[in-house]
């Protein structure tokens, strides 16, 4: 595509480019990718074919981006390692945690049109616009401008393959497959507990062979069952850690 200065100018016009360009740290071409990769599907904004204009589609493609560009690095960077090996520690860069801190980091928040208000987002917002602002670019400058930010945003500043071996993603994974491996019978007890709180909460009763071992209290069940996992992990972190070792 050839310069266009009055399209340049035109752009710059634009308030959205100069915060933009410093989140990329390059000038887009065209805002209308990243002004859709922060548009909240409840503005319920539709293009002349009736389609929905929002983040979620550029989020799918931002997802398989970034997973490609993480893929290639993994594999040139540890060249012994194995499939499952690569898949498990692919998984620690682009879990869903990680993206949402990522976001947050990035305040992407601060971009977004929406009619509703922020605590009704949900809890991977951050994530999620993080992978459609990797759609947008691709759709604007291309795969290299993508693997260029995913460098500087992901890999330079947090990724650390020595510690990377040794993260948790999912304390209840690693809790309840160590239980099958040891043959131990576990339970998580969960129930709506709010109290006087305005947000609804969960508790959660976990146990091993009909003895509790840890509970724990959250918004969600899922967080709830993942706090009281990580409580119980570190009650057997020796003997959990042991079989983590013989499986990488």
């Amino acid at each position: 595509m050839l310069f266009n200065l009055n399209n340049f100018l035109k752009l710059k016009k634009d308030p959205f480019y100069r915060p933009l360009k410093k989140l990329l740290n390059f000038y887009p071409k065209s805002l209308k990718y990243y002004k859709r990769a922060f548009t909240h599907r409840s503005l319920n904004k539709k293009d002349l074919n009736g389609v929905a204009v929002n983040y979620e589609r550029l989020e799918f493609l931002g997802d398989s981006i970034l997973s490609s560009i993480i893929s290639s690095y993994l594999f040139k960077n540890i060249p012994t390692g194995s499939e499952g090996y690569l898949t498990q520690m692919r998984s620690k860069i682009v879990s869903r945690n990680h993206l949402n801190e990522l976001g947050l980091e990035l305040n992407l928040l601060k971009f977004v049109e929406s009619s509703i208000s922020e605590e009704n987002y949900g809890d991977n917002i951050h994530g999620n616009l993080f992978e459609s602002l990797i759609g947008a670019i691709f759709l604007d400058r291309g795969y290299p401008y993508c693997k260029r930010f995913i460098f500087q945003k992901v890999i330079n500043p947090h990724v650390d393959l020595e510690k990377l071996k040794n993260k948790v993603i999912s304390y209840k994974s690693l809790f309840i497959e160590w239980c099958q491996k040891n043959k131990k019978t576990y339970n998580y007890k969960t129930f709506e507990d709010s109290g006087n709180d305005p947000i609804k909460h969960f508790s959660v009763k976990l146990s091993i062979d009909d003895k509790i071992i840890s509970k724990a209290r959250d918004t969600s069940k899922k967080k709830a069952e993942e706090k009281a996992s990580k409580r119980a992990f570190f009650m057997f972190q020796v003997d959990i850690s042991r079989h983590q070792n013989q499986n990488s």
